[in-house]
């Protein structure tokens, strides 16, 4: 994806938490790039977003798992079966942490993972890190090893708690023949 020197840096975040949202604008304040933060607040709204006609795509998606009317895991399967947005690099943006969970997320098509830090300055080593490796049009997916981007590990959420709140529709799921 190809971003012009002097342009705006598009990035979308799709998290239904207003205190993550502004923790995400204040981790791109400092940053040397000019950026352009568009918030969506569930994934019905951000699908909406990605597959309107004439739309630009974002440089990059910032995608929470644990969002009202359609979670992430829903949507990374949407986009990952679209034509037209299953090179958009998604970036797993999320509270919930669990290996089983980040090792599917991975097979699936996620980027990478960024389990939600408590301090601002790890999350802008995080973002920036994205946005670099999207400039220089480096951000193929890493092994499972380096998936996962902050070592915070802040695992509120169990595999029961996703097991049984949400039913994976993962790529996997759709391979029938």
């Amino acid at each position: 994806m190809e971003v012009k020197q002097n342009s705006l840096f598009n990035i979308l975040l799709a998290d239904d938490d207003v205190d993550d949202h502004t923790f995400f604008k204040e981790a791109l304040k400092d940053f040397p790039l000019s950026t352009h933060l568009t918030w969506v607040h569930d994934g019905e709204e951000l699908m909406r977003r990605l597959t309107e006609e004439n739309k630009e795509l974002p440089h990059i998606l910032f995608l929470d798992l644990n969002m009202p009317r359609k979670n992430g895991f829903e949507c990374l399967s949407e986009i990952k079966l679209n034509q037209k947005l299953k090179n958009l690099p998604i970036i797993i943006y999320s509270t919930s942490f669990h290996k089983v969970i980040a090792d599917k997320l991975h097979k699936n098509g996620a980027n990478y993972y960024i389990s939600k830090p408590s301090e601002i300055s790890e999350l802008k080593i995080a973002v920036q890190k994205m946005i670099t490796l999207i400039m220089d049009e480096n951000i193929a997916q890493p092994t499972i090893e380096d998936f996962v981007l902050t070592t915070e590990r802040k695992n509120y959420k169990t595999q029961f708690w996703f097991s049984h709140f949400f039913r994976l529709p993962f790529v996997e799921n759709y391979k029938q023949a």
